[in-house]
């Protein structure tokens, strides 16, 4: 049933990444219940850190409960009652700040869109379902890293151009999801001329921002507009962030989102928009107050760096063990694996042979590349702070042992294969060479 899913055509639910998540919910791992469970692999979620939010909380109980500062005086009939649709001034305010942080303090000021692949399957459900909109790829390569190229860009226009397509702009996340990468500065300055050129948008996720954890560091597309002086033209209006604390904070839970854009068009219709999807004002209240506290939220992101970090060595790490290696990325909460070396074949049908052997023998649910999209097969996203260290431990042995295991059958398998060659070169050897083989050996015989 799972097989015929995988295989066919359709995109949005009906990918490998959603499938995966549904085995996983059938059967999660659990170390004492359910120690023979599917670990979830494919989740790309901050847990990190919790505890440092959770010691926040305990160190000022005023603000969980809803009272001020000074005079411990209830403010909940306050943030109860109707709140203005554009939010909580001192929460915009203070998400701002935290933004400005990640960024090293540089200040935010029937489409067809583009997206460099491999990019996040969810974009397929999340911008076709709501917009209609209709992905055209950028095809990126293995061979330099999967870095954005200006014949990428080029192709992958003149591709929605061959079928009468209006192209209406880009889309990339940075970091990426799910190379694990930041942009580099030559691509970032790549982009912005293509859409100069084009006259088309670019949109940033940069939800990951937070997350980098080694070189090189983050750069955001309003720090190149502002060196460029592009900030007060045209430019800049077709330039837009997206956001929100779901990674960098580890609150999906939560679901603060934002959006940054010079052109009054976008921040009108996002206003307008925003009516059916409002944040709840207590929760616009509480993270003002954490945002706000500048001592935690530097202490909060240069420790929360250090845990990934560390996550991410042992994950690369581990893997390497068993002979599987990562993209070297810098950023995230997953990384990049490369499995071509284990493929039965040299397709996208042997990659799906594979991640069911990894779902259902191995016991972990990860993310096959086909399902971000990526053009080389042998390519999958592996997750790695949504769990304890103990829980990865057993990832990595579960890895180890099936590795193991096919290498010790390949091995077999070209046994097998000598020996049936050696044995069909034999049958095929005239009469004549046996008789020729026999009397030699009478010969020596004789002679001893």
């Amino acid at each position: 049933m799972l097989s015929a899913k995988v295989t066919c055509n359709s995109h949005g639910q009906d990918s490998s990444y959603f499938l995966g998540w549904e085995e996983y919910e059938k059967n999660p791992y659990d170390e004492v219940k359910n120690p023979n469970g599917i670990i979830q692999m494919g989740l790309a979620e901050n847990q990190l850190s919790f505890d440092l939010l959770e010691s926040w909380l305990q160190k000022n109980p005023e603000i969980a409960a809803f009272k001020k500062h000074n005079n411990d005086q209830s403010i909940f009939k306050e943030l109860a009652l109707f709140q203005d649709y554009h939010g909580l001034p001192a929460f915009k305010n203070a998400l701002v700040r935290f933004m400005s942080e990640i960024r090293g303090n540089t200040l935010i000021p029937a489409t067809r869109i583009l997206i460099p692949t491999p990019y996040y399957p969810g974009f397929d459900r999340d911008l076709k379902w709501r917009t209609g909109a209709e992905i055209v790829p950028i095809h990126c390569s293995s061979l330099n890293g999967f870095r954005i190229t200006k014949p990428a860009l080029e192709d992958a226009y003149k591709q929605a151009e061959k079928q009468n397509l209006k192209v209406k702009g880009v889309l990339v996340t940075n970091p990426s999801n799910p190379l694990g990468t930041s942009l580099s500065l030559h691509e970032l300055d790549l982009l912005v001329n293509f859409i100069s050129t084009k006259n088309i948008h670019l949109i940033s996720d940069e939800i990951y921002s937070g997350t980098v954890f080694s070189y090189p560091s983050f750069t955001s597309i309003m720090e190149v507009l502002k060196n460029r002086n592009l900030m007060n033209t045209e430019i800049a209006k077709r330039v837009h962030i997206v956001y929100s604390l779901s990674k960098d904070l580890g609150l999906p839970g939560f679901r603060i989102g934002a959006i940054y854009s010079n052109d009054e068009r976008v921040v009108s219709a996002a206003t307008k928009m925003s009516s059916f999807g409002l944040i709840s004002s207590q929760t616009q209240y509480l993270l003002s107050e954490i945002l706000s506290d500048k001592k935690f939220t530097k202490t909060y992101l240069s420790e929360n760096r250090r845990r990934l970090k560390q996550r991410h060595e042992k994950l690369v790490k581990g893997l390497q063990k068993t002979g599987i290696r990562c993209l070297q990325s810098n950023a995230g909460l997953f990384c990049w694996v490369d499995m071509r070396h284990l493929l039965s074949s040299d397709t996208f049908e042997g990659e799906m042979e594979l991640w069911l052997k990894i779902v259902y023998e191995v016991g972990l649910n990860i993310s096959p590349g086909s399902s971000c999209h990526c053009s080389e097969p042998g390519w999958f996203r592996i997750c790695f702070a949504n769990m304890s260290e103990e829980t990865l431990a057993v990832a990595m042995q579960r890895v180890k042992s099936f590795v193991e295991s096919i290498v010790k059958k390949n091995t077999q398998s070209r046994h097998q294969q000598l020996l049936k060659r050696d044995s069909r070169r034999s049958k095929s050897l005239p009469k004549w060479v046996f008789e020729l083989s026999f009397d030699h050996q009478r010969e020596v015989g004789d002679e001893r």
